[in-house]
């Protein structure tokens, strides 16, 4: 079969032919139909990220048709339309992963390919109303964002988001998660047309975060502090967002990609009473959740361009440019 490959970190993605995957107990191998990017999958080009291991076939999310499977138990199976979990070994404590937890394309061989292999468990339905490029663009980011605003940060409807950084996958989920769930979300970005694309998906408005003076504008607009702040940033704005939150807030946020916050003022942290909160991927709990969510509100995945398999260095360089609204998706 066909897959892309990062066979030296610092080198243009490979287009080659590997092995196919065979079918063993407990695993199904799966025709992928689309597959899509995540910025880990630059990340591990790039050498940025831990652990690496290569020759590997990155790729988190995916969807595809079941081809076979290893157990005869699984039979049903075999034909069905379905999505990946990229959630590996989770663990049995619903509250953090355990220590055998893995994310989809390393070092296990992942989505960029036209077939995977991937154990049963980690098969979910297609949701119907959903194509293929929309479907594979749903896993990792979807679950990221489902877990952020209501497992680890409890929004309920009627509350003030702040989603920042919008244009991003993880970021247009929470925006569209928190509105679909009643709440009233405001965006930060750099790109003027990126805050007014989000508003045609339920943002009640923005600022750009490159604005000086930023918080006390956004404060302004929105008419008050934030319930819950998103975020996956980190750094020098970090402190701000913790001025953002009102007392009894939440702060949920899942990377750090402008690295650690210097000169954090916990101070107005804790007479506050303001929750910040680690948060990453997501378990199978809320993987189902964040899929029945989905399909109760008929919510869409944003695709920003789709690229061929072959032509995965092309959807990889894209995505290093940082110019994308939505996910970069791969067809097979």
């Amino acid at each position: 079969m066909n897959a892309a490959v990062i066979t030296e970190v610092k080198k243009p993605v490979a287009f080659q032919s590997v092995p196919e995957p065979a079918a063993v107990p407990g695993r199904a191998i799966v025709r992928l139909k689309a597959a899509a990017l995540n910025h880990r999958d630059l990340w591990i080009q790039l050498g940025l990220y831990a652990g690496i291991k290569l020759p590997v076939i990155p790729g988190s999310d995916g969807a595809g048709v079941v081809e076979s499977v290893g157990d005869a138990a699984d039979q049903p199976w075999i034909g069905r339309e379905v999505i990946i979990n990229p959630s590996l070994d989770w663990g049995h404590d619903t509250r953090a992963q355990g220590p055998q937890f893995r994310i989809l394309g390393l070092p296990d061989s992942g989505t960029f390919a036209e077939k995977i292999s991937i154990p049963v468990a980690n098969l979910a339905p297609k949701p119907v109303h959903l194509s293929w490029p929309q479907a594979a663009a749903l896993p990792l980011a979807g679950m990221t964002a489902w877990r952020a605003l209501f497992t680890r940060a409890q929004l309920t409807g009627g509350e003030r988001v702040l989603v920042t950084g919008v244009g991003g996958g993880a970021a247009l989920f929470a925006l569209q998660f928190a509105a679909a769930a009643g709440a009233e979300v405001w965006v930060t970005s750099s790109s003027p047309e990126k805050i007014a694309r989000a508003q045609t998906l339920g943002a009640a408005g923005g600022v750009s975060y490159r604005d000086a003076g930023w918080p006390a504008q956004l404060q302004k607009k929105a008419g008050g502090l934030f319930d819950v702040i998103i975020d996956s940033a980190g750094g020098e704005g970090f402190g701000k967002l913790i001025e953002l939150t009102r007392p009894g807030g939440r702060i949920a946020f899942f990377g750090a990609t402008t690295g650690n916050p210097p000169g954090l003022d916990l101070r107005k942290s804790f007479f506050r009473q303001i929750s910040i909160l680690g948060t990453t991927m997501g378990s199978p709990a809320d993987f189902h959740g964040m899929q029945q969510f989905v399909e109760m509100h008929r919510l869409a995945p944003v695709v920003d361009q789709s690229f061929a398999l072959a032509d995965a260095e092309a959807a990889f360089r894209h995505m290093e440019a940082g110019a994308q609204f939505g996910k970069i998706g791969l067809s097979m």
